[in-house]
């Protein structure tokens, strides 16, 4: 099949974007009312909030699919109001994702990002991908968890790593 390794970006970036939904289910169990002012909350004071690690969790597959439909990079604003606003951004990012159909040939095309103060680079679009959306993507889904973890909420590795749920067996019912 052609494009498969766009199909398994796709899964790829679509159920840990699921993952991201599970941890906004997870901090508004722990916060109750109080839920909105997790958006605010960061890891150290020159770091981004976590409404924020959302956003910018969201744009790298945004930006893939985007990519993929010949289009430019178009990055969400990077303030969060609500979680229902968070929820928006993930579940249009998911429709986004699932609307691209390109065949694996693109991942060849060199793709130019532009790093702002006239600095850019120029990679192909596996590169791209693979050195600049995947560790971006894993930085800033991570960096979310994290500041939950930092707050107190109940979530563990089992929360970030649920795309594997199921794939797992019980030995004594195998």
């Amino acid at each position: 099949m052609e494009n498969e390794k766009i199909k398994s970006l796709q899964n790829i970036f679509s159920s840990r974007l699921d993952t991201l939904s599970h941890l906004l289910t997870l901090a508004e169990r722990h916060f109750g009312t109080d839920v909105e002012s997790i958006l605010q909350l960061r890891i150290a004071p020159d770091m981004f909030p976590f409404g924020t690690q959302i956003v910018f969790t969201c744009n790298q597959p945004r930006n893939f699919a985007l990519w993929c439909l010949g289009q430019a990079a178009d990055n969400l604003p990077p303030n969060v109001a609500s979680l229902n606003e968070a929820r928006t951004h993930i579940s249009s990012t998911k429709e986004l994702l699932a609307s691209i159909n390109v065949t694996d040939a693109t991942l060849a095309e060199i793709k130019r990002i532009e790093l702002g103060q006239g600095l850019y680079l120029e990679l192909s679009g596996l590169a791209y991908v693979d050195d600049f959306l995947m560790p971006n993507f894993y930085f800033h889904l991570t960096t979310a968890y994290d500041i939950l973890r930092m707050e107190g909420v109940t979530v563990g590795k089992r929360d970030f790593m649920m795309h594997l749920m199921p794939f797992v067996k019980n030995q004594s019912t195998s």
